[in-house]
């Protein structure tokens, strides 16, 4: 309305023709919009923590500006000595790198370590929730009012606890005055049975009706046929053997065990194998170990980890001669003897048998109750009845197969003995065991007459011996191939050859020699097998992919000098050339 009145009387001067007057400065200054000062169009900014004042620092100029570790802004520019200060204040519990890293999450929250063991603490927790009451933090008096009997009871265990709190007098009183009346009450046979009258803990004072002669005479009889079932002496339905050849004898009457007239050993020179050239398979489940014919190489015996011991052919059909059903788990370890016609089995249903290799035949059994991881016929010709085995119960057994007893143990391993081999022809031998030791042995003698033990060292579960009889080559679970010297009675280390390159951690592959003892080989846990020379350099020269799982076994034939067998857990058995 103010406007249209200045408006008319503008119009108004206009129209009497009088000149208008000229405004003033102060008209002009104040007809101009005015500026609101008291009003801040800038954003609000937060200064919390930004700066401090101490009383005594603005008496003397002197601000110290204390920066939230947490700030992500610097709004002053700090002094070095302030940048670099120890963060202060208390520690957040859940910051991950603060102060409080490490701190334990407890019942009441994150708190500091104290001088208190988690296990009172948590004590003490329970019993003041359970019972009501527990021992003060300073150790003296309680927290809370306990009754009269859980007082008594606290001062003869020497404080309160939930976790072994005993029953007050009068809930034993209570209970011994219920059995009491349920011992005395007489049975009515009328009424429904009762349970409580028929449990052991019901009534101590009820005679036990004593077994007649057939119920005892069936007890004994379950407890032979357990304890028989438990030492794994006898199988559900014993030993057999099936033969899946054409005859086992031919026209002149010659065994299937003898090996060709017309083999000849084709060279001493090995080479190295580089075509597969044939598979055997037959085993459900992984193969743990092969072994070449002594001598002539013409049968390969197998043993598997379903508790099956096969041999095949290998000169002629290549199929499967005769199968060995002796075992009711999986087979560990096989052997033959010096002339083959028998071999050794042993496996983890804790029995070694003796076969026949031409019937199939179980000469004799062994067992002590465990487990047999190895075993192996003395190398003497004259001694073909003894054989040592290494045991799971740390110990070395020496069982004779004629009387089909141990007659000597060697125990000073501290750990399950994997490998016994004979050196210096049979008058001594050396055992390796979990324990990471290597011992030597005086052959009948059941005293170490060496010990080889370093921290550095592994266990080496599978040794093998060089075709020159003066090295060992041990497989360490360091993934090498260790070489030890055992030449003129001494028994060395030799650091010059060790061979690397493969995986075996975990798993027992087996190392061996070609008959030249030209070149080394041993699987590995990917399934591969490598081939190492003897040498200086002691370089790879020849890797092989030869299964799909782990490469356990390998044995060169030691009549063809260019042919090797291997075995792995995918359950099948390859020669290669």
């Amino acid at each position: 309305m103010d406007l249209l009145t200045q408006y008319g009387d503008d119009n108004d001067d206009l129209e009497t023709g009088a000149p208008p007057e000229s405004p003033t400065a102060a008209e002009v200054a104040a007809s101009r919009p005015q500026l609101n000062l008291a009003v801040s169009a800038a954003p609000q900014v937060d200064t919390t923590g930004m700066v401090l004042y101490d009383n005594k620092a603005q008496a003397y100029g002197d601000v110290r500006r204390l920066q939230s570790a947490s700030a992500r802004k610097v709004y002053v520019n700090l002094p070095a000595e302030e940048m670099h200060a120890p963060v202060l204040g208390p520690a957040h519990p859940f910051q991950k790198d603060g102060l409080a890293a490490g701190y334990k999450n407890h019942f009441v929250g994150h708190v500091e370590d104290a001088h208190m063991h988690p296990y009172h603490f948590e004590r003490e927790y329970h019993n003041f929730h359970a019972l009501g009451f527990g021992e003060a933090p300073s150790g003296i008096g309680l927290v809370g009012r306990p009754v009269d009997e859980d007082a008594e009871a606290m001062e003869r265990e020497g404080g309160p606890s939930a976790w072994k709190r005993r029953k007050t007098t009068a809930e034993r009183k209570a209970e011994q005055e219920a059995r009491a009346s349920r011992v005395s009450q007489p049975v009515d046979p009328s009424q429904p049975f009762r349970l409580q009258e028929r449990q052991p803990w019901a009534s101590k004072e009820r005679e036990v009706a004593e077994l007649t002669e057939e119920q005892k005479e069936f007890i004994s009889k379950m407890e032979a046929a357990k304890m028989e079932a438990a030492a794994g002496q006898v199988d559900s339905k014993g030993p057999t053997t099936f033969f899946h050849g054409k005859e086992e004898k031919d026209y002149q009457g010659r065994s299937w065990v003898l090996p060709p007239r017309d083999k000849r050993k084709e060279s001493d020179t090995c080479f190295l194998p580089k075509r597969w050239v044939h598979t055997w398979s037959g085993h459900t489940k992984g193969v743990n170990a092969v072994r070449f014919f002594p001598g002539s190489g013409h049968l390969l015996l197998s043993a598997g980890l379903d508790g099956k011991v096969k041999i095949w052919d290998v000169y002629g059909s290549g199929k499967c001669m005769r199968s060995y059903l002796g075992h009711s788990k999986g087979v560990r370890d096989v052997c033959f003897s010096n002339d083959g016609r028998r071999f050794l089995s042993t496996g983890y249903d804790k029995n070694i048998r003796l076969w026949d290799t031409e019937t199939g035949a179980v000469i004799k059994t062994f067992n002590t109750g465990k487990v047999f991881y190895c075993v192996k016929f003395h190398p003497g010709d004259d001694r073909q009845n003894v054989f040592m085995s290494g045991c799971q119960d740390k110990k070395i057994y020496q069982f004779d197969t004629d009387t089909g007893e141990a007659v000597q143990e060697y125990n000073y391993h501290l750990g399950p003995v994997n490998s016994v081999t004979f050196i210096d022809d049979g008058r001594q031998f050396v055992s390796t065991s979990d324990d990471k030791t290597i011992r030597v042995w005086e052959f009948g003698i059941p005293v170490q007459i060496k010990y080889i033990a370093d921290p550095s060292m592994h266990s080496m579960p599978v040794v093998a011996k060089h075709p020159s009889n003066n090295y060992l080559l041990m497989q360490s679970l360091d993934n090498q191939v260790l070489t030890y010297m055992i030449k003129d009675g001494r028994f060395k280390s030799q650091k010059n050859k060790t061979f690397k390159g493969h995986n075996t951690a975990g798993y027992a592959c087996q190392v061996n020699c070609s008959p030249d003892g030209k070149y080394v080989m041993s699987g590995d846990s990917e399934g591969r097998c490598f081939f190492w020379e003897w040498g200086a350099p002691q370089k790879i020269v020849r890797t092989i992919k030869a299964h799909d799982a782990v490469c356990i076994g390998c044995e060169w034939n030691p009549m063809e000098s260019s042919k090797v067998a291997t075995c792995g857990w995918d359950g099948l058995i390859k020669y290669w050339d």
